[in-house]
């Protein structure tokens, strides 16, 4: 039976700090190599956005750097906090948060792409930064988990009306938005990465266990496993290589400096 989701509202993303921790670590290590662009240095106040359970944070503290990681997640800071107790974590929204204080440098990886509207994070990131101070970014780019999401709306029976949990734009569409808020882009890329997912053979049904609520809440255990098994015979042949999952990732990384 086809469900009619044209008018369903999303339900609000909850988060599981150590399904995170356990199985979708990729999320922050293959993102590691943005530090290079960050380039922290010592002394220098630097916002997480987005933090997670801390791992960035914790390296972008390594690098001598006074860093505050900021979650809207209660689950994510608690378990930042146990993991790496003298490092600051806040809860936040990235709409709204304030800080007392000029910062040098925003952070955020694999967050973005969830907050809506997106302009308000735009807003609050060029508020919270000194005039010169830089925002680098990560998030979900334009035909990101195209695949992914075509074979999920051909399980549920349902007509992709591009009403999602996701804001994946092109850099046509992003750049704008930091320059209307005073910024001046200086890099930004859109690339594909395909991901390799953890677990193996549960890895797909584990990313959308993981993310996929806004198409899984309303579902029984019964309806869910029947779904998991339509999508993973939809994309084994384009998705599935030797023992795992692989995701059809698009990233787009941007550097931005407030003028």
């Amino acid at each position: 039976m086809t469900r009619d989701s044209s008018h369903r509202p999303a339900p609000a993303q909850t988060w599981n700090a150590a399904l995170y921790d356990r199985s979708h670590s990729f999320v922050y290590k293959a993102a590691a190599d943005m530090l290079e662009l960050l380039n922290p240095q010592p002394g220098e106040q630097i916002i997480d956005l987005g933090c997670g359970t801390g791992h960035l944070t914790a390296m972008i503290a390594d690098r001598g750097a006074r860093v505050l990681g900021l979650d809207q997640s209660a689950e994510m800071i608690a378990a930042a906090r146990k993991q790496f107790p003298k490092l600051a974590f806040e809860l936040a929204d990235a709409t709204s948060f304030t800080v007392p204080e000029p910062q040098d440098a925003i952070f955020s990886n694999a967050v973005l792409h969830w907050v809506h509207p997106p302009g308000a994070a735009v807003e609050a990131i060029s508020r919270a930064l000194r005039p010169g101070g830089r925002f680098v970014t990560e998030f979900g780019g334009k035909g990101c988990m195209a695949r992914t999401i075509a074979a999920l709306n051909t399980a549920l029976g349902e007509p992709d009306l591009g009403r999602r949990p996701w804001f994946f734009p092109s850099i046509a569409e992003y750049a704008p938005l930091l320059e209307e808020h005073g910024f001046e882009v200086r890099f930004a890329t859109l690339f594909d990465r395909p991901t390799p997912l953890e677990e193996g053979k549960h890895g797909l049904r584990n990313w959308l266990t993981m993310f996929g609520e806004y198409y899984l809440a309303r579902l029984d255990a019964a309806e869910r496993e029947r779904i998991f098994q339509e999508v993973e015979k939809g994309l084994h042949d384009e998705l599935w290589r030797e023992d795992r999952w692989v995701a059809d990732y698009r990233r787009i990384r941007l550097v931005a400096v407030k003028l």
